[in-house]
């Protein structure tokens, strides 16, 4: 899979391209390509945004700016162009998985200051996703969110079984997970974890996700 990412802070991606997602761009399973759309600013200053029309507190990007660093992007007219916005649907487990069974290449476009012009949302853009339900200083963490999320989903990313077995694949949250050494400030790791006798220890991780997800999750079972 292809990610394609319009944004004024390409430097902001350096962390994504560490651990399972850098080894994944390493084997060429998915391709992570920055565009700084400042490059494409023709003010002698770089500028690439300016005040509202209507008037309001903050700064606008400019909408020629933006479509010509989309212009710039090869295979675009075969693409899903996403705007990581406040206003967007809420990305889940299940829209990634959707996505990334959907799409070849996907563009995100990462917005700044008070938004894109809309004009050149209307003429780009296919969807509108938010990460939650609050306001952060840029689109570029949504960005990352949804490249680290779509990418689990990609054959050779992650084992299949790794996938099937975490949280929200089955609606439910996770078991608890444990590891050596056996016993830690006194508390030792539940006996049946160590009977070898996968049905029992298959129906406590069954139990364990229902008890957990009760607890701290319960508009989940509301779904199911």
């Amino acid at each position: 899979m292809k990610f394609s990412v319009l944004t004024l802070f390409p430097e902001m991606f350096e962390p994504i391209k560490k651990s399972i997602i850098g080894k994944a761009t390493e084997k060429n399973i998915i391709e992570i390509n920055l565009i700084n759309i400042r490059d494409f600013s023709e003010d002698k200053h770089k500028k690439v945004d300016d005040t509202p029309y209507g008037g309001g507190a903050g700064m606008v990007i400019m909408p020629d700016v933006v479509y010509r660093a989309y212009l710039s992007i090869p295979d675009r007219e075969n693409a899903k162009v996403i705007y990581l916005t406040p206003q967007g649907t809420t990305f889940n487990q299940s829209k990634a998985e959707e996505l990334s069974k959907n799409n070849n290449h996907i563009i995100l476009l990462c917005g700044h200051y008070e938004g894109i012009d809309q004009r050149v949302i209307n003429k780009i853009v296919d969807e509108e996703i938010s990460i939650g339900d609050y306001v952060l200083t840029g689109g570029e963490l949504p960005a990352m969110v949804v490249i680290d999320t779509l990418s689990r989903y990609i054959d050779g990313v992650l084992n299949k079984e790794s996938i099937q077995e975490e949280t929200f694949s089955n609606g439910l949250l996770e078991y608890p997970q444990y590891t050596r050494p056996e016993t830690f400030l006194n508390e030792k790791v539940p006996d049946v974890l160590l009977s070898g006798h996968h049905e029992n220890i298959k129906k406590w991780r069954e139990d364990q996700s229902l008890t957990i997800t009760k607890q701290k999750r319960p508009d989940l079972l509301k779904k199911t």
